[in-house]
């Protein structure tokens, strides 16, 4: 393994600029016996409940996984060894569980070491392919359900690039696979034969601040052969044979009735200012035996987009099976151009088209706003979704597709962010064929059903609704009470008993899924899950509720420390974690979004350990920026930001439990970014903690989280919100965090590397510590485990004992 360092300064005053060889450190037992613990399992219900799988698996990845080479190409990190997903997540076990008598089937022959991923049933569930990753290679395996016993279909040569590198076929009894071209070639990076040159000529092509694009010619050829795959038949006897040409496959999917196939496949030109999946892309159609029938649709290249986070290219978009349908293709295409500032009556129309595919193109509906998407049905019967993200409006449609001449009835319309008028989404159940999803439907074909969160004032309600198709309304079948548990509609396994699995938690116990009858008040229980955090449950928990200076509604999760009484304990040093979020309306803003009796499960990244510590944690604590009107949120961002704060420290200081001298806000991402600029614009704090946030925005001058305005639109207001640009009022002690390999778009290392350069010429305190190989979120154990020691430091160094 080799040898590692983590690069930071020193905690010492006298040494402060000093750069030091740190090895990794632990955190605190309190935090350590939290943190490192083997995970609750996974646990997956198949479509009709009578089977449960857990897929078991580690904590954490090691240095040393992270440490594999990796090539960046076009948005994708690839392994070049097995020509998969680098930092890929893998599960080390498999057990089944049959229901409702809870007799549980170990797998048998795994194979070892267990690196297992890409899960996916058989059409008729009774086998569940898996793909194993070595060191060399993937391969496919499968597992037979009802006695546990695997088996390996493939050679270690399959192409995990893109994900998933396998399909199953309609008759359950044979996989596609994209395997790697058998007589591929190395490529030959030979030296450039002139320098990489890319031209404008005057077309406005706006874009984001991608990471890990292609650069040049060589970069195109690597592309091309990781990418590549060939399309191989094997049967669950091991059986292989050539199915589909080399191509590079990014889908292969057959029709309902499964005697069709449609393929997508990449083309060139390739681009080096967008991701791959904006490359020129073919969709082809083909017959069940796999002989090429008609080029359906080709995909230009798409570099140029109008401004705004509602701006599509023209031509078919979402070209996909009508799920309801034996063999019909539906699609998009925009009618305003793709540009969502040309005013419209229809700014989307959809369309099908059913075999043998040629012909004119059926009209199906109009949309005023953008897609969303359309669940199908019957004939009859679907349900198809607009909005505009500018508007924040959604809308959902029940639309008749054997009268596409009728208009769709609006079913409701409302704000997206309008949480509690959220009625939920309409429930499915799996086709004839088992690969699709279609509504459910009553007998009678007269009722749909809706399940959902039922947010509310006083937290998360999960609801289950009767859908009258004719009248429109909605009768509540069952609601959970809410009053000490929250409780999670998980699947419904007999509409005609009305039996659902939910899945239930309180502030106490972990989450475990029971059967529930609607009409009784008994559950059976189906998991036993162990509570890994036996040691943290005397910590007190409440949801606190108050209000900003302006009158918005906030809120967060308060924990204290296990015994704490403030009488005799006094106030507690703080620690506030945020992220901040857009709104267009206040009332918007301040609604509760979450259960105050749902489990605390803590992760790597919580802030939630330092009230084992002894301090008073505020998390998730609301941060809402808001701009109604004609007013854009970030119009006020750094005056709502320092509002927010101030409203969360007088309200624990009310309360009696914070020492407003000594608190401290942290943040990941967007969180970091706001934790800059609140040590740069208040004096609330005593220290901030940042982790993996942008700091300069003018390096991503084309928009930024909600931010549609450009750099050239609004230079004050990019400059404004740049922490960096106000270094020199950063006076409180700043500790920056940052994966060393951060591939989220903006959130480059740099821009940690810049503001701790800017603080550090400014004589301000900070420190910035780089953590090897990591990206934007971190995985490795040591990686981990030094993080929280490194913020553990810092918050008792300069919060707890300031």
């Amino acid at each position: 393994m080799k040898t590692l360092v983590c690069f930071c300064l020193s905690f010492i005053p006298a040494i402060l600029f000093a750069q030091l060889d740190v090895q990794f450190q632990q955190p605190p037992k309190e935090i350590l016996e939290l943190v490192d613990i083997e995970p609750t399992p996974t646990f997956w219900l198949n479509s009709k409940g009578d089977r449960g799988i857990f897929l078991e698996r580690n904590a954490f990845k090691s240095l040393e996984d992270l440490s594999e080479e990796e090539v960046r190409l076009g948005g994708l990190r690839i392994d070049p060894k097995t020509n998969g997903q680098s930092r890929k997540n893998y599960f080390k076990n498999i057990t089944i569980k049959e229901l409702p008598s809870g007799k549980e089937i170990k797998a048998i022959d795994l194979p070892q070491p267990a690196r297992l991923s890409d899960f996916n049933l058989s059409p008729d569930e009774k086998h569940l392919g898996f793909t194993h990753t070595t060191p060399s290679g993937i391969a496919l395996w499968v597992i037979d359900l009802s006695n546990g016993n695997c088996k390996q279909l493939t050679e270690y040569n399959l192409n995990g690039v893109f994900g998933q590198p396998y399909e199953w076929c309609p008759d359950n009894t044979h996989i596609l696979t994209y395997t790697l071209p058998v007589n591929r070639s190395e490529v030959s990076l030979a030296l450039p034969t002139g320098p990489a040159v890319q031209e404008t000529s005057g077309s406005k092509s706006p874009v984001r601040t991608y990471q890990d694009l292609l650069k040049n010619k060589q970069d195109e050829a690597l592309f091309e052969y990781y990418a590549t795959s060939e399309v191989k038949k094997v049967s669950l006897a091991g059986v292989k044979g050539d199915f589909m040409p080399a191509a590079i496959y990014t889908s292969v999917s057959y029709s309902p009735d499964g005697k069709h196939i449609m393929t997508k496949t990449m083309t060139k030109p390739f681009s080096y200012i967008v991701p791959y999946y904006r490359f020129p892309e073919r969709t082809d159609l083909y017959n069940a035996e796999g002989a090429f029938n008609m080029t359906f649709y080709e995909k230009p290249l798409i570099e140029e987009l109008p401004k705004g986070f509602d701006a599509v290219e023209t031509g078919k978009r979402y070209i996909s099976w009508r799920a309801d349908q034996p063999a019909t293709l539906y699609w998009v295409e925009a009618q305003d151009g793709g540009d969502p500032q040309n005013e419209v009556e229809f700014k989307d129309n959809v369309y099908q088209l059913s075999t043998p595919f040629k012909g004119e193109a059926i009209f199906l509906v109009a949309l005023k706003n953008r897609y969303r998407g359309i669940t199908w049905g019957n004939d009859q019967t679907a349900i198809v979704y607009d909005g505009l993200w500018k508007t924040r409006r959604t809308g959902s449609y029940l639309l008749n597709p054997s009268q596409p001449q009728k208009r769709a009835e609006l079913i409701v319309e409302r704000s997206s962010q309008d949480v509690y008028s959220d009625p939920g989404s309409f429930e499915t159940e799996k086709d004839a064929s088992g690969r699709f999803n279609v509504l459910k439907l009553s007998k009678n074909g007269a009722k749909l059903y809706l399940s959902g969160q039922g947010y509310s004032p006083e937290g998360n309600k999960p609801f289950i609704d009767e859908f009258d198709i004719k009248s429109k309304k909605t009768k509540r079948l069952w609601q959970a009470d809410g009053k000490s548990t929250y409780e999670t509609i998980v699947k419904v396994v007999d509409w005609n008993k009305m039996t659902m699995i939910t899945r239930i938690e309180s502030n106490q116990d972990i989450p475990n899924y029971y059967y529930r009858t609607i009409g009784s008040k008994e559950t059976t229980q189906i998991t036993a899950f162990p509570n890994p955090y036996a040691s943290f449950m005397a910590v007190h928990k409440e949801k606190i509720e108050y209000k900003r200076e302006d009158g918005v509604d906030l809120s967060g999760t308060l924990y204290l420390p296990a015994g704490y009484d403030k009488e005799k304990d006094g106030s507690l040093p703080v620690f506030i974690w945020a992220y901040p979020r857009e709104y267009k309306s206040a009332s918007e803003a301040g609604q509760i979004k979450d259960s105050p009796h749902a489990f605390t499960r803590l992760f790597y990244g919580s802030a939630v350990y330092w009230a084992a510590r002894g301090y008073a944690v505020l998390d998730n604590a609301a941060f809402p920026i808001v701009g109604e009107g004609e007013n854009e949120p970030n119009d006020s961002f750094i005056e709502q930001l320092v509002g927010n704060a101030a409203a969360a420290i007088n309200t624990m200081v009310d309360m009696g439990v914070a020492d407003r001298e000594r608190v401290a806000v942290g943040g990941h991402s967007y969180g970091a970014f706001m934790t800059a600029n609140l040590l740069a614009h208040s004096d609330l704090f005593a220290a901030g903690i940042a982790r993996s946030g942008a700091y300069n925005r003018t390096l991503t001058p084309f928009g930024f989280q909600s931010e549609e305005r450009t750099f050239w639109d609004n230079r004050d207001l990019y400059m404004n919100m740049s922490p960096f640009t106000h270094a020199d009022k950063i006076n409180q002690p700043l500790l920056l965090i940052h994966g060393e390999a951060d591939n989220n778009p903006g959130t480059f290392t740099l821009q940690s590397e810049r503001l701790f350069g800017a603080i550090k010429g400014l004589g301000g305190t900070s420190r910035l510590v780089l953590l090897p190989f990591e990206s934007h979120g971190y995985a490795a154990r040591e990686n981990i485990l030094h993080m929280l020691w490194e913020m553990d430091q810092w918050l008792e160094t300069y919060v707890k004992n300031k």
